[in-house]
Order: C-alpha cells, then structure tokens, then sequence
C-alpha cells in the first residue's frame, strides 16, 4: 500500500510539472477551432477542425499525425467530441498515470475531467505530456465518467505518434500521443475517467 501511494504521489507531482504556458495554449488553440466548423449544425468535428485542434495540443508538425488521424477517421468517421490535456506518470516496472483535460462537445460544450491508468514499462521514476483522446458517440458528456478498458489489438504505431482504442458500451475513445516505449503501456489495460483528482485508479 505505501508503495502504490509513493507512485501515485509521483505521477500527480509530474503531472504538476508540465510547462504551464505551453498546457495553456494548447488548451486555448482548439476551443477556437471546435467553432470553425464547416457546418454549424453538425454535431461532429471534421477531419480539418480534428487536425488544427491536434496540432495545438501536440505540436505543430508531429511526425505522422496527420496519417494517424485519418486512418482513425477512415475506421471510426467523424469524432462528436474531443479531450485534450496533459499526463504525468510515475512507474516502478509497474506504475500509474493521472491525467487532466478539457472535454470539448459542439453540443454541451466544455468541461473540466480527470483519468487515470495503469503504465507497464522499464522505467523508473516519471514524466509528464501532452495528451489529444478522439471521442465517438458521446450523446451525454456524463457518460465519460466510467472506466474504458482496453481493445485488444487496437494500437497503431505512424512515425512518431501512437493510437489505441478504448471502448465502453458504444462511446469509443482514442487517446492519441507522442513516442512510443513505456508510455503506451498508460493506454494498456483502462483508463477511468471522474469528474474530481483521485489519488487511487481504482
């Protein structure tokens, strides 16, 4: 038990520690490009509004995020929501990530949402990053609040980002990011999202 608090106190430390100009204006660029919409009675984001919200949570120019969202969109469609924000995690081998973002939805608008997740990977110690998660067939924002196990296989390496699918009932989240290694081992198992921090992922 010490050990599991030791961690979780080290990802919610890293997490502290992403650079605050920079999470700020990630966070700003896609609540204007939600409203860039093509078409204002769509309750979808485009591919375009997609890429320019991703472009200002990751980087301009991540290398191949422009293949993965489409392949994402050629599999998937059209996302009705989107969550970006920033990680930190902390592993012993075994280790937990916590997570802070904003859900944006054309329909019910943005709000504040946590998670956390199990990370498997060689490392000791902890870091901290960006985060851009697709979301499908969120009808109520609430809805996310629950946890979204993993699906098998669904993991897509291009260039230098990395995807994989979690799914609950019919909402369906990609949680998109940069590098690879032990940091896809977040997305690995579940990822429960609550309206409040949490210490434990349980």
């Amino acid at each position: 038990m010490k050990t599991g608090w030791t961690m979780a106190a080290l990802g919610a430390a890293s997490l502290a520690l992403l650079p605050q100009p920079a999470l700020a204006q990630a966070s700003q660029a896609p609540a204007s490009a939600a409203q860039e919409s093509g078409n204002p009675s769509s309750a979808t984001y485009s591919m375009g509004e997609i890429l320019r919200a991703a472009d200002g949570a990751l980087g301009e120019g991540a290398e191949g995020l422009g293949k993965l969202v489409e392949g994402i969109f050629a599999d998937l469609g059209e996302p009705n929501a989107y969550i970006v924000g920033g990680e930190g995690g902390g592993a012993l081998v075994v280790g937990l990530r916590y997570g802070k973002g904003t859900l944006y939805s054309k329909v019910e608008g943005e709000r504040t949402v946590y998670w956390t997740g199990p990370s498997i990977g060689p490392d000791v110690g902890g870091d901290a990053s960006r985060s851009f998660t697709l979301v499908y067939n969120l009808n109520d924002t609430d809805e996310i609040f629950q946890r979204f196990p993993a699906v098998e296989g669904k993991i897509y390496f291009v260039g230098g980002v990395s995807a994989n699918y979690h799914q609950r009932g019919n909402v369906i989240l990609v949680p998109i990011r940069l590098g690879a290694g032990w940091r896809l081992g977040a997305n690995v198992g579940y990822l429960k999202y609550s309206r409040n921090r949490r210490l434990l992922p349980f």
